[in-house]
């Protein structure tokens, strides 16, 4: 396909932030003559309606058949897809280095899978502390109009396994964050942990690691991890936390009141 800038781009776009069986989807949908509304709701996952929608008004600007566009766009999933399938590991540690087995900081990947983010960012930490790279770089990254999410513990989930002031205090400086938590009352059993240490970038980039987002646990301590590039685990990742949402399980938290 040639001569059609805005909707190659507008394709182009939609693969990186939804991947390649969403995009699929949406080619689907368009191919078999859905209603628009229809087409934007094809997968009910947070981007997507906005991603198919740009598309659509791309198409309508340069004035591409749908039969044509659904074709482009199967073309591009499956390119993705092939691309996706190479999956990438990658271990990062906190703490001492060893100069024979040179390995990546987890403070150093941290602040990279934050600054690369282009449209969502997901992070889960039991303890957070106040940790300047990270608060810089969510900083710019809701500058540049990242939605950003963090999952943290609190106090009363805690019990009396975290002191001093909650988790979610390490964020306060950072305006526009969309906090959630794990409710007591949805706990099923007493002394559960909301435990988790993950980022995800983009639903591509996915950090897995032992270390919460504190000073201690990004570069003091000994802590391990593993980046994940490629594969589906980084969209299933934020697609499971999606669900929780959707069901209850996680819930948004109201600092201050």
């Amino acid at each position: 396909m040639s001569g059609n800038p805005a909707f190659e781009a507008a394709a182009e776009a939609a693969a990186e932030r939804l991947g390649a069986e969403h995009l699929r989807a949406l080619a689907e949908r368009l191919g078999g003559g859905w209603p628009e509304e229809a087409v934007r709701h094809a997968v009910p996952v947070p981007g997507f309606a906005e991603s198919a929608g740009a598309v659509l008004a791309a198409q309508r600007a340069d004035g591409v058949p749908d039969v044509e566009a659904a074709a482009y766009l199967r073309g591009l999933a499956a390119g993705y897809g092939q691309r996706s399938a190479a999956m990438r590991i990658e271990s990062v540690w906190s703490g001492p280095s060893s100069h024979p087995v040179p390995v990546r900081s987890t403070a150093q990947v941290l602040v990279e899978l934050v600054g690369a983010a282009r449209h969502e960012l997901l992070l889960m930490t039991y303890s957070a502390k106040s940790f300047p790279p990270l608060l810089a770089v969510l900083t710019a990254a809701i500058d540049r109009s990242v939605r950003v999410t963090v999952v943290v513990e609190t106090l009363a989930g805690a019990g009396s396994a975290l002191g001093g002031a909650e988790p979610a205090a390490a964020f306060a400086t950072v305006a526009g964050i969309h906090l959630w938590h794990w409710p007591v009352d949805q706990r099923a059993e007493r002394g559960a942990k909301m435990h988790a240490k993950i980022a995800v970038a983009d639903r591509r980039l996915l950090l897995v690691s032992s270390a919460n987002l504190t000073q201690s646990g990004a570069g003091k301590n000994i802590e391990a991890g593993l980046l994940v590039r490629g594969g589906s685990a980084a969209r299933r990742a934020a697609e499971h936390v999606d669900e929780l949402k959707a069901r209850g399980v996680l819930a948004r938290l109201r600092v201050g009141r």
